[in-house]
């Protein structure tokens, strides 16, 4: 009977004593953080070799303390993380011991990066980045950033980025008036448009002569960053009292559904305005046919594909409506009415303007000759001459036409 009870109090005992307990969970060896690329930390570890498993599932839990703090855990003994590591870089790692439902930490295991070096307020700040699908296939980038406040004169800013495992320095740089690199476009990158969230990594960095410039990182969600194009082959008509409006998605290699437009609508007569959101590539309006109206269009990602990016440019100016023929009549009409009254206007002011000028400044009279003739003799020889021969000439005439005139006569 004592045996039976002796049995039936071990079990007892067993029963509600936790499992696990009396396992030691040690954290892991050797752990390190390295950076393996731009804005990109490896975080590594071993397993502790006196660590038993014992049946149980061994696990690591992860946390990022700075400069985003997150927690996560893996099976792995290593892990990737990119962020921005100008101001450095903390975290910490254990062992998990999963016995079924029971979960068994170790100690703490701690690791950091430094910040980079460099001044105070040398870094650049107000960092800001574009990208644009410039052709199928291509990606522009075009950064944007303003001097930090304690960055001497003379320091020079460089600039590259990384996507994925490419990194590339600037050559295109366009400068203050102090002649700094403020600014830094790519024509052409390799960024890959039809990805989704993957990361843009812009990292910054300078010299001076006088003071130690301290990089500085930051990340961009590829999609949010990018300005959408304009819709093409925009087409607008008037059918009886209703407005139809078609377009084409913009270049992208997203589909049509992954899209959506505003259309801006003015009454030129009324003045009234509008901005219509539009999921679809098509529109009917019912508007009123004695007015005239603007109409642009604008495109951007919605939120079934991807991140919403940038609105996209407002398109060219499209005028529609009955009196456009007939203000445009009214304008050339009023432009020619204005122009000849200008004319006739101008004519007579130059007019006037001659008339005054002639009175206050009248026309020099030609001067006197005061020199002597070397020839007088002769002058005045050559005068009676010419007087005798007309004397003579007329003489002759006469008598001429008096003998006419008495042959006549009989």
């Amino acid at each position: 009977m004592a045996s039976g009870m002796q049995v039936f109090l071990l079990l007892l005992w067993t029963a509600n004593t936790p499992q696990g307990a009396g396992v030691q969970v040690f954290p892991p060896v050797n752990f390190t953080l390295t950076v393996s690329a731009l804005a990109q930390v490896l975080i590594h570890w071993k397993p502790n070799p006196a660590q038993e498993q014992n049946n149980s599932t061994i696990r690591y839990d992860v946390k990022i303390l700075s400069p985003v703090p997150e927690e996560y855990d893996t099976r792995r003994t290593h892990s990737v993380r990119t962020v921005a590591l100008h101001n450095g870089f903390s975290a910490c790692v254990r062992t998990l011991l999963l016995q079924e439902d029971l979960q068994m930490g170790s100690d703490w295991v701690k690791g950091n990066l430094p910040p980079l070096p460099g001044a105070a307020e040398t870094s650049v700040t107000n960092l800001s980045c574009v990208t644009h699908i410039t052709l199928p296939g291509n990606v522009s980038l075009h950064c944007t950033w303003l001097p930090g406040q304690g960055a001497p004169e003379d320091t020079e800013y460089f600039l590259f980025y990384r996507y994925g495992a490419h990194t590339e320095e600037c050559h295109t740089y366009i400068k203050d008036k102090w002649s700094r690199n403020t600014e830094c476009r790519f024509s052409s990158t390799q960024i890959q448009p039809g990805e989704i969230d993957n990361l843009i990594v812009i990292h910054i960095n300078g010299s001076s002569k006088r003071a130690a410039i301290k990089p500085f990182q930051q990340l961009f969600n590829q999609n949010a960053i990018e300005k959408v194009n304009i819709p093409r082959n925009i087409s607008i008509s008037l059918e009886q009292n209703d407005l139809l409006a078609t377009w084409e998605k913009p270049i992208s290699p997203f589909h049509e559904e992954c899209f959506e437009y505003e259309f801006y609508l003015i009454n030129l007569k009324s003045g009234n305005k509008q901005i219509l959101k539009i999921s679809s590539n098509s529109f009917r309006l019912r508007i009123d046919v004695s007015s005239r109206y603007s109409i642009r269009i604008r495109a951007n990602h919605n939120h079934i594909c991807r991140a919403r990016g940038l609105w996209s440019d407002w398109s060219e100016v499209v005028f529609v409506g009955k009196n456009k023929l007939d203000n445009s009549i009214a304008w050339i009409l009023t432009l020619l009415c204005v122009s000849t009254s200008c004319t006739f206007l101008l004519v007579a002011i130059i007019c006037k303007i001659n008339h005054v000028w002639s009175k206050l400044f009248p026309p020099i009279p030609t001067p006197s000759n005061k020199f002597r003739d070397p020839f007088p003799v002769d002058y005045e020889r050559a005068r009676t001459c010419t007087s005798s021969t007309e004397t003579e000439v007329g003489s002759l005439a006469e008598d001429l036409y008096c003998s006419v005139l008495d042959d006549s006569v009989f």
